[in-house]
């Protein structure tokens, strides 16, 4: 039973460095353009695809395949912002959300129903000559690819808090979301940083979607489930630490795992769901959160 436990909670630790990747877009998009995007599992959904045709039709392994997955889905982001959302930032903040909601869920069913034409209803998964390779820790059997997957999560909220503090465009980028009025008024160009935070957020959506490919599998109709997950990962960290986003999916991957062990795996989604509820009850800023202007 205890190594059942720890095989458990190894699983756990290495699905929630997944969804911890998940979450850091959304949580860039919602911390600094305050724009709920629930088309964000569809952006994930794209670049899974992005990175199983590289594979299938160039021979590139999905990790050297990253920097072109990020680059077209930055590209891509900056189109849907330019035809999209720079519309729902023009409104002031309070209505933000409603509008994003409505125009991200419209275009969640045309990414969805896109796909489904020009890629079919299939599930296609990325087979590597390392897919299956694991090494073993005291017979815990730990998956080389989810362990990448981790490692990937860790990298990149590294990489966005020094990009967030220790750099010019990090600062203006973060003055932005605490009161982008202000900004505006010491000459930083706001929409500039809209355009480019909901791009990277795309980006960041799309390496995501590279790392399901490569340990899950990706189809059209997985983009609600993995948006679900990244918002319960945002509402358990709050707003504030990008480092902190990934250690709420780790949470949120050991909850589930131990729960699927305790309690039975039909009811894995549902202590996820209680988790969400009992964290935005009470500790709506989540564990990592700040309010504005801390």
């Amino acid at each position: 039973m205890s190594q059942l436990i720890a095989q458990s909670i190894v699983s756990g630790v290495l699905l929630g460095g997944v969804y911890g990747l998940v979450a850091l877009g959304l949580a860039l998009s919602f911390g600094v353009l305050r724009v709920l995007n629930v088309a964000h599992g569809e952006l994930l959904m794209l670049g899974g695809y992005l990175a199983f045709f590289a594979f299938r039709e160039w021979g590139l392994d999905p990790f050297v395949s990253l920097p072109l997955v990020f680059v077209v889905m930055f590209g891509f982001g900056v189109l849907l912002y330019l035809c999209l959302f720079r519309f729902v930032t023009r409104t002031e903040t309070h209505t933000r959300i409603k509008n994003s909601l409505l125009v991200s869920f419209g275009l969640a069913l045309v990414l969805q129903a896109l796909a489904v034409r020009f890629f079919t209803a299939d599930e296609r998964t990325i087979s590597t000559a390392y897919s299956s390779e694991a090494f073993t820790i005291w017979s815990i059997r730990v998956p080389m690819v989810r362990l990448a997957g981790l490692v990937v999560a860790i990298v990149a909220a590294f990489v966005l808090e020094w990009v967030l503090h220790r750099t010019r465009f990090g600062k203006a980028l973060r003055a932005t979301s605490e009161d982008w009025t202000r900004a505006a008024l010491t000459g930083i160009d706001v929409r500039r940083i809209y355009q480019i935070a909901f791009a990277v957020s795309a980006a960041l959506a799309a390496i995501a979607g590279s790392m399901v490919s490569l340990g899950y599998s990706v189809s059209p109709s997985i983009g609600l489930g993995w948006t679900l997950k990244a918002l319960i990962v945002v509402v358990l960290a709050g707003l504030g630490s990008m480092r902190g986003i990934v250690v709420a999916g780790v949470a949120l991957g050991l909850v589930e795992s131990l729960s699927s062990v305790w309690i039975g795996g039909q009811y894995r989604e549902v202590t996820a769901l209680v988790l969400f509820l009992i964290v935005l009850s009470f500790r709506p800023l989540g564990f990592f959160g700040r309010a504005a202007g801390a």
